[in-house]
This record gives C-alpha cells, structure tokens and sequence, in this order.
C-alpha cells in the first residue's frame, strides 16, 4: 500500500504501525508516532491499523547540546 513516512511517499507492507516501523527498521528504538497528525503511544501501535493513504510522523530524539 502507498502511504507517507515523514513526508515522503512509501510503499509498504505492514498492516499496523508496529508493523511498518519494523518494517522500516526502526526496531526497538525510542521513537514518538503520529497517524494522520494523531499522537499514537507507544502501547498502540500493535492494534493500530495502516491504510493506504495515511501520514505516518516517526521522530527519533536527538540528545546533544
């Protein structure tokens, strides 16, 4: 299915959003998601569903100064 990641187009597989972030190999990392602008935790993203069309946010937090 065609969807969004941070703005550009990508053509995934996964059915949820745990999924897709194993599929984008974001594994274990600490990330914060968004679904269509929407926060989803971390405890969600298992049962939350991927359509095509949808805008997925993933933010990596950067540590520094």
């Amino acid at each position: 299915m065609k969807i969004e990641v941070n703005g550009k187009p990508v053509e995934a597989k996964a059915a949820t959003l745990a999924a897709l972030l194993d599929e984008l190999e974001y594994g274990d990392m600490k990330v914060a998601t968004a679904l269509n602008r929407q926060f989803v935790r971390a405890a969600d993203r298992a049962a939350t569903p991927l359509k095509s069309g949808d805008a997925v946010e993933v933010v990596v937090p950067r540590q520094g100064g």
